[in-house]
């Protein structure tokens, strides 16, 4: 299974390196088809080429944090680059911040000052952004506690404090995963969020994609303060995956009910980065690791598809799927019907290809009249999509040395 994890990193890792661009002393991965430079996508393609190359990439590794550092906001932040918005955001400085900690190795002079110090504030940032213990607020558009968010908080707090030893980093990592575990639910799961904000509706469902998300992170803090309590809610967040996860090594989606996160290639990868680390406890998570690489291989053309692909012959059998995924939770009929169609609209969206992106005026509207946000890019095509690529060359690259004869 390495040798296929392995050939798989390096081919999406070429095919999304083409989409890099160097400027003097600068370099960044533009996305392809929304033409715009998402601070989280470069830093994760950065964490992606020191995992693989190391010092090999010692110059464009230079030219990437060089970008990074000049993106950052005088308060310490980085913004979420987005089609729908550009504004700080607490969750990407985690990601940025996690990138530059692991480029410290390779710099030198000058630069490695400017990183160090950039670190600094964005340490600051994200602890002033916590306004209840191990609750971070992810941005002034999403004020709700979304765990996965927490998690991502905790683990950029957890490996600053393994590079800088300072211990108001190491609480609030643990405040953070306290907090996650917390609010797990007695199956295992994870609710993508635990309370309202500014939401319309509450998002307290469980969701495939970010049960993989929120324990990715928890991983990286349990490599920091390796807590019994946080291995068996992890254990558990595992099963849960484990339990929805068919022969084939797809997922039962009937059993996620977040419909913006619904059949995200992504998901794919933070499952197998999941249940590779959990395998350091319980080795018959392999198994569960190894059926994914084929399922991310198919929805790979070149870098990878948003949606897992479907075809039209299972489409009748998807329709009670996603009946089942929009009465998760409890909202209004109403409101509950709508869920519905949303997900029938993924259904067929992810069975047509385009490499052109047109957002639905239809499901705009409808949105808008009914006083939806929804916070991710809804065309009526499958496409191929620079932010799952980046996501899941971060998650494979970090979970390769993990198998037995370490990559060296």
């Amino acid at each position: 299974m390495k040798k296929a994890i392995e050939d798989y990193l390096h081919s999406l890792e070429s095919n999304t390196r083409k989409h890099l661009i160097v400027e003097g002393s600068s370099a960044y991965i533009k996305d392809p088809v929304f033409r715009i430079v998402r601070n989280r996508v470069s830093a994760e393609y950065l964490k992606t080429i020191i995992r693989l190359y190391g010092e090999q990439e010692r110059d464009i590794v230079e030219k990437i944090v060089s970008f990074l550092l000049l993106r950052q906001n005088p308060n310490g932040s980085w913004n979420e680059i987005h089609p729908n918005y550009n504004q700080e955001s607490t969750l990407v400085t985690s990601f940025v911040g996690e990138a530059l900690l692991l480029s410290l190795p390779y710099l030198e002079g000058d630069l490695k000052e400017r990183t160090q110090q950039a670190l600094i504030k964005a340490r600051d940032f994200v602890l002033s952004s916590e306004i209840e213990p191990g609750y971070f607020l992810k941005s002034k558009l999403y004020t709700a506690d979304y765990l996965n968010v927490d998690a991502t908080c905790g683990a950029f707090l957890a490996q600053y404090y393994k590079v800088f030893g300072d211990k108001k980093a190491l609480e609030g990592a643990k405040r953070a995963a306290r907090r996650v575990c917390n609010f797990q639910e007695k199956d295992g799961s994870f609710p993508y969020t635990v309370n309202r904000g500014n939401e319309k509706y509450h998002l307290k469902v469980p969701c495939i994609h970010y049960q993989g998300v929120t324990l990715y992170y928890l991983s990286k803090i349990q490599e920091t303060i390796n807590e019994k309590w946080l291995r068996n809610c992890m254990l558990k967040g595992t099963q849960w995956l484990s339990d929805i996860q068919r022969h084939d090594g797809r997922f039962e989606w009937s059993r996620s009910g977040l419909m913006f996160a619904y059949y995200l290639t992504g998901a794919y990868a933070f499952a197998l980065a999941s249940f590779t680390y959990a395998s350091k406890w319980e080795e018959n998570y392999l198994e569960n690791a190894e059926k994914i690489i084929t399922v991310l291989e198919e929805n790979t053309p070149n870098i990878a598809l948003r949606w897992e692909k479907g075809r039209w012959g299972d489409f009748p059998k998807d329709v009670l799927t996603s009946l089942r995924s929009a009465w998760i939770g409890e909202y209004p009929i109403a409101h509950k019907l709508f869920r519905f169609g949303y997900a029938i609209y993924r259904q067929i969206a992810r069975r047509r290809f385009s490499k052109e992106v047109q957002n639905d005026w239809v499901f705009n509207i409808i949105t808008k009249l009914l006083g939806i946000r929804t916070s991710t890019i809804e065309p009526s095509k499958n496409f191929p999509d620079m932010f799952m690529t980046s996501e899941i060359l971060d998650c494979l690259s970090y979970s390769l040395p993990l198998f037995k004869g370490e990559l060296k």
